[in-house]
């Protein structure tokens, strides 16, 4: 796994899920221990994924806990985001084709039932092909 943030720079998104953590984290005025101590996450384990040695949880509990405590409002767009970055970070190594990873922000929305544009789902089928044939 890698951590796909550091490979590509989506218009949407342009930054990874630690340093999206991270800095709200310190914008709720919160030091690493208090909101470990508030979600209930190891520090040591904690201070690893903000430094990105460690993959984010994906567990959909601990992020909503996360989302609490860094107070970001369940279904809004910084928590849709937090959960595609979580998300991104645990794409395999073999996806990483520049072209799909811009448009998997499309298809998150797709499986979060969020309608993206006919365009949008037309140009994600379109570079999933184009990246499947290449290789084959």
């Amino acid at each position: 796994m890698v951590n796909l943030y550091h490979i590509i720079n989506h218009k949407s998104m342009k930054t990874t899920f630690a340093d999206f953590v991270r800095n709200k984290r310190i914008a709720s005025g919160l030091t690493l221990r208090e909101f470990c101590r508030k979600s209930g996450i190891d520090a040591s384990n904690w201070s690893k994924v903000e430094r990105g040695l460690l993959q984010p949880p994906q567990s959909r509990e601990i992020l909503n806990d996360i989302a609490v405590v860094i107070k970001i409002e369940e279904g809004s767009e910084e928590y849709k985001e937090m959960f595609d970055l979580a998300a991104l970070s645990s794409i395999p190594e073999g996806f990483i084709e520049k072209e799909i990873i811009e448009q998997l922000p499309v298809f998150f929305r797709t499986i979060r039932g969020d309608n993206p544009t006919e365009e949008e789902v037309n140009a994600l089928i379109a570079k999933i092909k184009s990246a499947w044939t290449s290789e084959r």
